[in-house]
């Protein structure tokens, strides 16, 4: 395994050789990080794409994207392996150092080993339900579990998957998919536990932060059975971990299509209300905003009112990235790429400062 982690000496050294792309790098979690960040989640488990997503991860890092997204379930665990021979092949050659990048990944959907088994339930009783792994109460929607000894074997299994000492930053995956089965106070008791754990595996520097990747939770409104409020998970967080807990990022969907983050005051901070943007800066926890192109959606067929308010790009996918790295509160804007080329289109938004807010808000008024 490669041994340390991202480091804000190792990431402010990556940025400063990327110069020529202004207000490409911000803080985050007290680390030097790109604009845009790089997922893994489309595809086949094949070999061709395992090719695809290596050459596209290597054009990444070597562009000017230092934050690499992923999950175990990604690809079957072939998206991690990927990233794993990219990282080894680039740190060995000397063109980066392991601290320079940030490596993210996810636990808590059930997943196979590389390709689907021939019989996909014993396999799974084999590996999961015999070893102890998961016990059958633990198990929501047929394939969701954050129990603490799954999410641990997660995290072992990414840690060998990528071959890295330390994950950089850990989210446990759609956690209010568990609230599709129980009850609110049982679902905070198994985030209580899963916290617990993940606090355990930064002490011991398995991981280095951890957070939750969402899908619905965090845009949703609070009356909704899947509504995730930010204020009670950092409270987990501080009665498990301290002040000084580890509870740092969040990843969520954000972008033309669903803007909620933004426009929708369904967070209760400190007694009042406030969009998700602005209570993660309040409480100090760093937004990743998946989803940019909505898988591709976004990439073509804007109103003119886009160009007009983002001008001086070539592509409604530029378009698209430069909305969401230009909005306040968002730290990184995620977007799929399993093709170089792609990585070059998308990293050319970065050659362009952020969007000032008066554009990004321009675009809500005008659609009103």
């Amino acid at each position: 395994m490669l041994t340390n982690r991202a480091t804000a000496e190792g990431t402010s050294a990556y940025a400063a050789r990327f110069a020529k792309l202004p207000g490409h790098f911000r803080e985050a979690i007290g680390l030097s990080v790109g604009s845009i960040g790089i997922g893994t989640y489309l595809g086949e488990p094949d070999e061709e794409t395992d090719r695809a997503y290596e050459a596209s991860v290597k054009a990444a890092i070597l562009g000017g994207i230092n934050l690499i997204d992923t999950a175990v379930n990604y690809r079957l665990q072939r998206s991690e392996r990927a990233i794993g021979n990219v990282i080894r092949s680039l740190a060995a050659s000397g063109q980066i150092r392991r601290e320079e990048v940030l490596v993210a990944t996810k636990g808590g959907y059930i997943t196979f080993d590389g390709s689907v088994p021939a019989d996909p339930r014993a396999w799974f009783r084999d590996a999961f339900l015999k070893t102890g792994i998961i016990q059958a109460d633990e198990i929501v929607e047929g394939s969701h579990c954050i129990a603490p000894r799954y999410i641990d074997a997660m995290i072992e299994t990414s840690r060998a998957n990528l071959g890295l000492e330390t994950i950089d930053i850990y989210y446990l995956h759609n956690p209010e998919s568990q609230l599709s089965s129980v009850a609110r106070p049982e679902f905070m008791t198994r985030m209580r536990a899963a916290f617990e754990l993940l606090e355990q595996k930064a002490a011991q520097g398995r991981i280095g932060v951890y957070g939750t990747a969402t899908w619905n939770g965090f845009r949703a409104d609070p009356r909704n059975r899947s509504y995730l409020s930010l204020d009670d998970l950092v409270r987990i967080a501080i009665e498990v971990g301290g002040q000084d807990h580890h509870f740092r990022i969040v990843q969520l969907p954000y972008n033309f299509a669903m803007p909620e983050a933004l426009t929708t005051s369904n967070q209760r901070v400190t007694g009042g209300q406030s969009t998700m943007l602005q209570a993660a800066t309040s409480l100090g926890v760093a937004v990743c905003a998946s989803a940019s192109l909505l898988q591709g959606r976004l990439s073509r067929g804007l109103p003119p009112i886009v160009s007009e308010a983002l001008p001086g790009f070539r592509s409604d996918a530029q378009r698209s990235v430069q909305f969401v790295r230009s909005t306040p509160g968002v730290g990184v804007a995620l977007v799929g790429m399993k093709s170089a080329e792609h990585v070059r289109e998308i990293l050319a938004t970065a050659s362009t400062p952020p969007a000032p807010l008066e554009s990004i808000l321009k675009l809500f008024r005008k659609a009103e």
